[in-house]
């Protein structure tokens, strides 16, 4: 196929997208934009009346429309499909393609164009949406630099180049040290405490690396998230737990995968760019138009409610040290940063009666899955359809990627949809008038060619407006939950169902977009708002209602009995404080390193992070470092969340307190699901977020729910 990257298929075709045609197709994608740009630019000589939205807007959207997604789809196979063919080619072209869109605001004709327009009467006539466009579009320029002389233009390209190659290597290191690491264990008696979900499921990842057999069984632990958190989780041998923690907080670490001076490089960067357009610092550049307003007010927001846990957070320390104490019959002492799960597991054992292994059989994950598709089409008024799919390994011959699943189907029309990988599958989603509102892929389990964690994203933006036909967005959710094992059903965990809901929350933020301009549609709103969609759907793993509509017993179809539903709900809130203080800390971390680090006196990352988070961290008898050289959420791209992690905690705020409007009106309102679907996931960033939360709530927002929720107020 020529140019495969290229072509306009709503259906991807994937095994056409080898590594071989990222670079002639990314090529033709950077040439024909640069001409489109160009000829956008060229009109800032023409009189103003001839300019209009269509000719310079409109007009710069779809000249980078086809690279954007282009681009978007290598990115996303270097997620998931990584490989040494791939990264190469996705390394060339990367200085390319950040040159190129980091050269767009500093294209002073470019500019000109689109601010005599933006600036001129006849917006005035435009619709609220695209006028709300032109002004988001003029501040979006100024913030990276459109009002700068020619010098430091071409410096701000230069640090914006430099980042994108200094995130995609630091991304790239966290991948292959997960990857280098592992433990094999060939003596059970070293295993004692590990539930049997995680047994099976380390035999079977030693067996996929050809070691062990029946009669002389091997496990394999890894540094993925369903190997690893069992082990520190339920682990007796402590210096199995030591062993993986120690390997774990290595990550980014370690020669020959070491990010440390990426990351003073990167820091150095942003804080050098943010003073370049007139900031103050990174922090006060990221959040100048989002909810939060600044860097100060965001650091301010995380220290208020570190104030209001704190003495919380202590207390609970304390009595787990006191509970190891009594348990062990010694005296009172600190822990070891990897004893902390594990002792935590057993005194919520302890206090509760309640085991989170005990659910697992009733999360099978199509059956949660299922499950989820039936809340949201009752509650906003949709349809989802899984799509029978096929898996083409390229060269060879196709593969059928469905399987037997809940969920209902639609007839195969013209061919099946590709997927990346035979575990992937593929959904269509309708409204209640019939029409197709979009589709989205879903990829749920781990493997070494896909990158840690889980995520939403979006590979099209369907036409909202009433110029042209409607057409509909595509987009995926992706995790690393707890695979299947011997063919038995892949049972989860509570906290990954969690995980399912939250990812599908940020889709159908994207799927229920209804904005005319695809710029302002979806998830493309302010990034302290971006969350409210995603962790309010959380919600709904919590209420008896809506888990009987998917939490069965694998085996038998049962409901979860009432009374470990009873200790499940009364374990909610266990180290509560514990775990709110986790997030601040990381929040508080990410704020200090954009707002302070620069004009530190510390030698080095370490002693100033250890600095800046007291009060927010245990004490342990090997005190852990942070986080900092494995954390993708801040360094694995440009900006990503960095600057921004507070917003889980600040969304929080927002979706606990959205929440109990479900809670008055019903867990299973229509109503109530269709008001927050025309309110909140249809708007993206059409209107101000805190005028959509005031629309869906009739108020401004609570600041105490989240703690009340927590049960860390009254």
């Amino acid at each position: 196929m020529s140019h495969p990257f290229l072509q306009d298929d709503f259906h991807i075709r994937w095994s056409t997208l080898t590594p071989d045609a990222i670079e002639p197709d990314i090529t033709k994608a950077l040439e024909d934009a640069q001409t489109a740009v160009d000829t956008v630019a060229a009109r800032n000589t023409e009189p103003k009346e001839n300019l209009s939205y269509e000719n310079t807007l409109a007009a710069l959207d779809d000249a980078l429309e086809s690279l954007n997604h282009a681009w978007g789809l290598v990115g996303h196979l270097d997620s998931v499909c990584n490989s040494p063919e791939l990264r190469k080619a996705y390394n060339a072209m990367l200085p390319k393609v950040s040159e190129f869109f980091s050269g767009i605001p500093l294209n002073d004709a470019l500019w000109q164009t689109l601010k005599t327009y933006g600036e001129s009467d006849a917006v005035k006539s435009l619709s609220a949406t695209k006028q709300r466009y032109v002004e988001e579009t003029l501040a979006d320029f100024r913030e990276q630099g459109a009002d700068l002389p020619p010098e430091k233009k071409k410096r701000a390209a230069e640090l914006q180049r430099r980042l994108a190659e200094l995130t995609q290597k630091y991304s790239e290191n966290c991948l292959d040290a997960t990857n280098a690491w592992e433990k094999l264990v060939t003596d059970r008696g070293q295993l004692s405490g590990l539930p049997l979900s995680a047994l099976d499921a380390a035999r079977q990842s030693a067996k996929q690396k050809g070691k062990g057999d029946d009669k002389a069984p091997v496990w394999r632990f890894t540094l993925q998230a369903p190997s690893l958190i069992p082990v520190l989780t339920y682990g007796d041998n402590d210096e199995l737990r030591k062993e993986v923690w120690t390997a774990y907080t290595g990550v980014g670490r370690n020669k020959p995968y070491e990010n440390k001076e990426l990351v003073r490089e990167i820091l150095d960067l942003r804080h050098e760019f943010a003073q370049l357009v007139g900031k103050k610092n990174f922090a006060d550049l990221v959040t100048e138009r989002r909810m939060v307003g600044s860097g100060q007010a965001a650091l301010d927001f995380s220290e208020e409610l570190h104030d209001k846990v704190e003495s919380q957070f202590r207390a609970e320390a304390e009595q787990l040290r006191a509970f190891k104490a009594d348990a062990k019959g010694t005296t009172i002492e600190l822990l070891e940063p990897w004893e902390s799960g594990y002792w935590a597991e057993k005194q919520r054992k302890a206090n509760y009666d309640f085991d989170e292994e005990a659910l697992r059989p009733y999360f099978p994950i199509n059956r949660v899955i299922a499950g989820m598709f039936n809340i949201a089409q009752e509650i906003f008024q949709l349809k989802i359809k899984e799509r029978d799919c096929e898996y083409r390994d390229t060269g060879s011959e196709i593969q059928d990627a469905s399987q037997s699943h809940p969920a209902s189907r639609i007839p195969d029309h013209e061919s099946r949809p590709e997927v990346w990988h035979e575990e992937v599958k593929f959904y269509d989603l309708f409204d209640e008038t019939g029409e197709h509102r979009g589709s989205f892929y879903a990829d749920w389990h781990p493997r070494e060619s896909k990158r840690g964690g889980a995520w939403m994203n979006y590979l099209r933006t369907g036409n909202r407006s009433d110029e042209g036909p409607k057409t509909p967005h595509l987009g995926l959710i992706c995790g690393n939950l707890t695979p299947s094992v011997d063919g038995k059903p892949a049972l989860l965990t509570h906290r990954e169902v969690e995980t399912i809901f939250h990812e599908f929350g940020h889709l159908l933020h994207h799927l229920c977009g209804d904005v005319e301009v695809k710029s302002l549609n979806g998830v493309n709103v302010a990034w302290d708002f971006v969350e409210l969609p995603s962790q309010i759907m959380e919600n709904w793993c919590w209420e008896r209602i809506s888990l009987d509509r998917f939490a069965r017993h694998h085996e038998t179809g049962e409901t979860i009995p009432q009374e470990l539903f009873d200790k499940m709900i009364a374990a909610r809130n266990y180290m509560k404080a514990s775990a709110n203080m986790r997030q601040l800390s990381f929040g508080k971390m990410d704020l200090e390193l954009h707002i302070n680090w620069p004009n530190s006196d510390k030698a080095d990352l370490d002693s100033f992070i250890k600095s800046a988070l007291e009060g927010y961290t245990s004490e342990f008898k090997t005190q852990p470092k942070s986080n900092v050289f494995n954390f993708s959420h801040l360094f694995s791209s440009a900006t990503g969340y960095a600057a921004g992690y507070y917003s889980y905690k600040w969304a929080e705020v927002l979706d606990a307190d959205a929440f109990t409007r479900f809670q008055k009106e019903g867990i299973l309102n229509p109503a109530t699901g269709r008001d927050f679907r025309s309110k909140i996931l249809s708007k993206g960033n059409s209107e101000d977020p805190a005028k959509l939360f005031k629309d869906f709530m009739g108020r401004d927002p609570d600041p105490d729910a989240l703690l009340r929720r927590d049960g860390l107020l009254s």
